[in-house]
């Protein structure tokens, strides 16, 4: 019944992918700096990912300092693939964070207690709140990684580095991502992603793995088999062959508030 269950959910969020597609909002600024954004994660997020939320708190305006920046300056059509990939992923970390402070005082363990008591799946979840607002467009968190990320970029390393603020969650970096190393950061994602055995499982004869390669199975499956890029970032290779089986994925926030 569970499997069934993920599988009906993973082929109802490609199914819907096209309900989150929004035209990205374009600027003429040149590339933003994200010098605040790497400050605060360097402080506040260590080197396992785990997330000082508390400390985001304290300094809740340098945050709100560098959203300003991201809301003001949207990619323009000048910037380079990277530049505009490095803005939306900083973007969509910075906006989970920005949303687990907003719900704070609700004593949240889990970032899916956000939003309406009836939860309905893809209605009224955290990720549909329009909290957001990127030149002059309201948007959700839904909106930056499935209408703009996953649309745009084709870039299936993304899942290496979007966190949800979650513990089963890759580890939210403590740097931003800059278009400058980008390709260096994704595949390091990729790395310490694979290789926590809490999220992912791999030895020579077993690949039990994160529901992230269920869920995002079509992305990861258009470059390459799922076993092909797990064994691209696992220190132990799994055979040939080996069968895939995927961990339940728990909720429970990444960090303390």
């Amino acid at each position: 019944m569970k499997n069934r269950y993920y599988t009906l959910f993973a082929a109802l969020l490609f199914a819907l992918t096209s309900c989150f597609a929004i035209d990205s909002p374009e600027s003429t600024a040149a590339p933003i700096n994200h010098s605040i954004w790497d400050g605060l994660l360097k402080k506040h997020v260590d080197v396992k990912g785990f997330v000082n939320y508390g400390g985001f708190a304290k300094d809740e305006a340098q945050l709100d300092k560098y959203l300003a920046l991201v809301s003001d300056n949207a990619p323009a059509s000048s910037w380079s693939t990277n530049e505009k990939l490095a803005y939306w992923i900083n973007a969509y970390n910075a906006f989970t964070v920005k949303l687990i402070l907003n719900n704070a005082d609700q004593n949240i363990s889990s970032i899916k207690d956000i939003g309406s008591k009836i939860k309905i799946p893809f209605v009224n979840t955290p990720w549909d709140v329009k909290f957001i607002k990127i030149g002059g467009k309201e948007m959700d968190l839904n909106n930056i990684e499935h209408g703009i990320i996953r649309k745009q970029f084709k870039e299936p390393r993304i899942h290496f580095a979007l966190v949800c603020a979650a513990k089963s969650c890759p580890p939210l970096r403590n740097e931003a991502f800059v278009a400058s190393k980008l390709n260096a950061q994704l595949d390091d994602q990729g790395v310490r992603f694979i290789n926590d055995s809490f999220k992912n499982e791999v030895s020579a004869s077993k690949m039990d793995v994160s529901k992230l390669f269920d869920w995002y199975g079509g992305d990861f499956k258009k470059t390459a088999s799922i076993e092909t890029w797990i064994n691209k970032y696992a220190k132990t290779k799994a055979k040939a062959g080996t069968d895939i089986t995927y961990k339940e994925y728990y909720w429970d926030l990444n960090g303390k508030l």
